[in-house]
């Protein structure tokens, strides 16, 4: 019965996105669109609970259940088991993107651009919920069920980190998926205004919190199962999750200044397309068996589908690149446009090409905005380095944070290229040569270390320029590259001690981290200390201020996170011994002493732990038991689980290999990582300053609301066609009010009065 239900599930929920797909582009009317939207949720969430059903009450008539349930899985890990192999992933993968199709559909509407990005949404709807029963069904009967089935994977049952981990890189993969598809929808439309850049940067902002969440507990679950002793091992599929990440990054800046210009440009474009290819790519990796990886359990039948689909969404993007960017770059910069293709800010342009009469810097709706330098919305931006929204950007003395901003995306790209070339070379050379090669953390380490340092000055820099200014003030340059300087002359002096480790041999690069990691602290804590104070007490409510604050925290987690990293790849203590009950182990300022071997057997497995007693500085520290853990059923090698000893500037990680029960022998291997809890605090200072910045989708207007705005409008250009002259203030010069960018801009909300700023 299960597996009928679940087998028609799926092929309701393809047959409800294919329905979808064809209203959404036009064959039906919105009601209709998004009922089959709905109905294709449904169906993936029907076929989500059926699979769940079947594994919580242990039917392995059930194909899935049968290979991947067991009887005794405690509850959690057999929850967490349907995302353990390629047909269960499957199922949660199409659940998530139906899920943010639905709610993209229930959205705002965004004008022409809505329709199609859903119809791209919808489409890959379908191929999803059709790749499931045909290619990787998890609902197949079996027709002589076994009394028992071998559990999930090992490695994936000994962490609870394995039921969020997964999940939330899916959800970052899928809500790619939206950005890709306005996108999409902007090339065919030919342009793109200012609500579709800010859907797409929310999305790719909802979408970089939730990869950089995943990516940061995955790290955690490598460094508290593998037993290698790291966090990061530059592994193809973590390679494929890393990708995507920097491309998000820098589609969210990217996306940031096209918000200022209005429009959105053949690169942000790009871009914002790229995400998803790429998070194809890294399912493809990881569940369809193209590469060998600590992370590839399974194999199955799905690799050249889900190839097909890649190709498919490769090609299609590409093709409308190449076919539409130039009308999509020529919408965004016609002379004094809006981004629409449209003057503005002329000396009679309202912004949509009507004009107002003969009054200078007219803005469409009859209100004087001071002289002939509008900005097409009323605001006067002070003189012609306008504010990016129809306004001239740039003088003769140039925008810096704008060409900082561009070096930085320029740079993050280069970074994914280099990462994506080094996973895929190995696979290049397979596929044409039939060789077999490799590349380590040697060539990753190398070409991504000094990209990395030159982000991290101009993270720090780019800040503290002011808008349509070439270059900081010196002074404001001053205490960040003090407390840099003083970082670097104090820990070098020091030896760096205090970090467990000697401090060398390990050359210039982790002082140089730990300098600019200071440097980008010290320009954060300056810049937000100059936006709280300029906005008062009530900073954190404003949204555009709360959103500069977020990226300031998101800052400041890259910072901490770049100096983890550093601390803990350059200044780890490892000593390695076979001891036998009584012997001690000495390494970063601890003593380790065997007491002994111990043994237990659970319902499907058998471990066997050592006993550690652990000193610091002679004095008692507590007990470690790691450990190795055999599962008779699942036929799979025995998996060490390490004891983890967390203090607030170190780790003591201790593992054992080998365990000889007749002696009480036992190999151990203890390591003092520096600087993990950092790491892991900077992974949730960077989430949560994302979801500070994340963009509110603002409330839709009721019909009464629309009304009287409407009626405004039209009594203020009726005022200015009848008005003799221009308004003055108190002394003949024109008054004009300069309120805060809610794009960010970097205006500061000081009022203008006669030319001067008050």
């Amino acid at each position: 019965m299960k597996c009928l239900l679940g087998t028609l599930a799926l092929w309701a929920g393809a047959a409800g996105s294919a329905v979808a797909a064809l209203a959404w582009a036009g064959l039906a009317g919105r009601r209709t669109a998004v009922a089959a939207t709905a109905a294709a949720a449904g169906g993936a969430a029907a076929a989500f609970a059926v699979l769940e059903w079947a594994l919580l009450t242990r039917d392995f008539q059930v194909g899935f259940v049968a290979r991947n349930g067991g009887r005794g899985v405690p509850p959690y890990y057999t929850f967490t088991s349907l995302w353990s192999a390629v047909e269960g992933s499957l199922v949660l993968w199409a659940l998530v993107l139906t899920g943010c199709a639905l709610v993209t559909g229930l959205g705002r509407d965004e004008g022409p651009h809505r329709r199609i990005a859903m119809a791209v949404l919808m489409t890959l709807c379908a191929c999803f919920l059709a790749l499931v029963p045909l290619a990787a069904n998890p609902f197949r009967e079996v027709a002589v069920p076994p009394a028992d089935g071998p559990g999930p994977n090992p490695l994936l049952r000994g962490h609870p980190l394995m039921g969020i981990h997964p999940p939330l890189l899916y959800l970052g993969y899928l809500a790619l998926a939206v950005p890709f598809a306005l996108g999409v929808a902007s090339l065919v439309a030919g342009h793109a205004g200012r609500p579709v850049v800010r859907a797409m940067r929310r999305w790719t902002l909802a979408a970089w919190a939730a990869l950089t969440a995943g990516i940061v507990l995955g790290a955690w679950w490598s460094y508290g199962v593998l037993g290698w002793g790291g966090y990061w091992e530059w592994d193809p599929v973590e390679n494929a999750s890393i990708v995507p990440w920097f491309t998000a990054t820098a589609s969210l800046h990217s996306l940031a200044v096209r918000d200022r210009h209005g429009s959105l440009g053949p690169w942000a474009a790009a871009l914002a397309t790229a995400g998803f290819p790429l998070a194809l790519l890294g399912t493809f990796l990881t569940r369809g068996g193209a590469v060998a990886s600590v992370h590839s359990f399974t194999r199955s039948a799905v690799g050249p589908p889900l190839l097909g689909i890649l190709t498919a969404t490769l090609i299609a993007t590409c093709g409308l690149l190449v076919w539409r960017a130039g009308r999509l770059r020529r919408a965004g910069e016609v002379p004094g446009g809006n981004g629409r293709g449209t003057p503005v800010g002329n000396a009679s342009g309202d912004g949509h090409g009507t004009p107002v009469g003969n009054t200078p810097g007219g803005n469409g709706r009859g209100t004087l905005v001071g002289d002939a330098r509008g900005d097409g919305r009323g605001t006067l931006v002070g003189d012609a380095r306008g504010d990016g929204r129809g306004t001239l950007v740039g003088d003769a003395r140039g925008d810096g944070r704008g060409t900082l901003v561009g070096a930085g995306v320029a740079l993050l790209v280069t970074l994914a290229f280099t990462v994506l070339l080094g996973t895929l070379y190995p696979l290049v050379v397979k596929v044409l040569d039939g060789a077999d090669v490799s590349v380590g953390p040697p060539y990753f380490n190398r070409v991504t270390v000094p990209l990395a340092l030159a982000l991290l000055v101009l993270m720090a820099v780019a800040p503290l320029i002011p808008p349509n200014r070439a270059r900081p003030p010196l002074r404001r340059l001053a205490w960040p590259v003090a407390a840099g300087a003083a970082t670097v002359a104090a820990l070098g002096f020091g030896g760096l001690g205090g970090l467990g480790g000697s401090g060398g041999g390990h050359g210039p690069l982790p002082l140089v981290a730990f300098g600019l990691g200071a440097f980008v602290l010290a320009a954060t804590a300056l810049r937000v200390r100059e936006v709280a104070g300029r906005h008062g007490p009530a900073a954190p409510v404003r949204a555009s201020v709360r959103r500069r604050l977020g990226g300031s925290a998101v800052h400041a987690g890259v910072a901490l996170a770049a100096v983890a990293v550093a601390g803990s790849s350059a200044y780890t203590h490892d000593t390695r011994g076979r001891l036998e009950p009584g012997d001690v182990l000495r390494t970063g300022g601890y003593v380790l002493r065997l007491d002994g071997v111990e043994r237990r057997r659970d319902a499907d497995a058998m471990s066997v732990a050592a006993r550690v007693s652990v000193f610091e500085d002679g004095r008692p520290a507590g007990t470690l038991r790691p450990s190795i853990t055999f599962y008779p059923a699942s036929g799979a090698p025995p998996v060490g689980a390490p004891a983890v000893r967390t203090g607030p500037l170190a780790d003591l990680y201790v593992t054992v290999s080998e365990v000889d029960p007749a002696d009480g022998t036992a190999v151990l291997r203890a390591a003092v990582n520096p600087l993990m809890a950092l790491l892991w605090a900077s992974g949730a200072v960077m989430v949560l300053g994302a979801l500070a910045a994340l963009p509110r989708p603002a409330a839709r207007r009721s019909r009464w609301t629309r009304w009287a705005q409407r009626t405004r409008r039209t009594r203020r250009t009726r005022w200015a066609r009848q008005a003799p002259s221009v308004r003055t203030g108190g002394t003949g010069t024109p008054a004009v009010t300069v309120r805060e960018d809610p794009g960010g801009s970097g205006v500061d909300g000081r009022e203008t009065v006669g030319g001067q700023v008050r």
